[in-house]
């Protein structure tokens, strides 16, 4: 029997009525290269507690969204913050790492999941990375359509013996960059797996309780039947499920159980 993947809902408006939604891109990749079933876990902390699922999943996938992180989630008092927001995810996946660690059992993440990772190890993340002068461009212009957006790329440099870099076989890469908010400060027990070449991170792994935790800033989601190293995301996923995980996470990822527990748009 295959693994059981959770992949965390949005809430979303269908109509005029609210729903939890997550887009078939993320759930097939877990579920055609991670060789996973998979069940929807909704961002309704109000009815119901993370505890009360985390310990029916096998892991955990974080997905991207429209929506940004609440500023008040890592403790920055921001008035005019760019939404829109979720603040119902945030609450979730926030008691959801924290279950799903506690049970030693994984964590991936993929953009604003990323950043979900960032914040629960105590990070906090930078609104600017599509405006700052001192940055690239981290997102297409905002006229272009749904698919251009996703044209819009940029190298990354992996981190020598890191787990992305023994995984793609390579030290650099390009990756598609569709992404508001990046990391600011980094969370404690997080090693870099990535940086884009204006030093932003783009990647990130840990290890707690046993569990390996590796999130992206990217979109391996997005059409992986074109691009290997989206697939190879996916299968360290499944490989993670099974309790299978190539790597110990001592050269690129992190060490030890600490660190977790802390406390414009994000990509789609």
């Amino acid at each position: 029997m295959r693994p059981v993947a959770g992949v965390i809902c949005c809430t979303r408006t269908v109509g005029i009525e609210p729903a939890q939604a997550v887009m078939n891109r993320y759930v097939a990749g877990a579920m055609r290269y991670a060789d996973a079933a998979a069940l929807l876990v909704p961002s309704m902390p109000g009815l119901m507690k993370a505890s009360e699922v985390a310990s029916r999943l096998d892991g955990l996938m974080l997905t991207g969204s429209p929506s940004n992180l609440d500023p008040a989630f890592y403790d920055e008092a921001v008035e005019d913050a760019p939404g829109p927001f979720d603040h119902d995810r945030d609450a979730m996946t926030r008691d959801l790492i924290k279950a799903m660690l506690d049970l030693g059992r994984p964590v991936f993440g993929v953009c604003r999941g990323f950043q979900e990772i960032n914040v629960a190890f105590g990070g906090t993340l930078r609104r600017d990375m599509a405006t700052s002068a001192e940055l690239i461009a981290h997102h297409a212009p905002d006229e272009v359509d749904f698919n251009a957006m996703f044209d819009h790329r940029h190298p990354i440099d992996l981190t020598p013996g890191g787990v992305l870099a023994t995984a793609f076989g390579v030290e650099q890469a390009v990756v598609n960059s569709v992404h508001y908010q990046g990391v600011d400060r980094l969370g404690a027990g997080l090693a870099v797996e990535a940086r884009a070449q204006d030093g932003v991170v783009e990647a990130v792994s840990a290890s707690v309780n046993g569990a390996p935790v590796l999130a992206v800033q990217w979109h391996p989601e997005w059409k992986p039947e074109t691009n290997p190293q989206s697939q190879v995301f996916f299968q360290l996923f499944g490989q993670a499920l099974r309790k299978e995980f190539p790597l110990p996470l001592d050269g690129g990822g992190a060490r030890g159980g600490g660190g977790y527990g802390g406390s414009a748009r994000a990509g789609p």
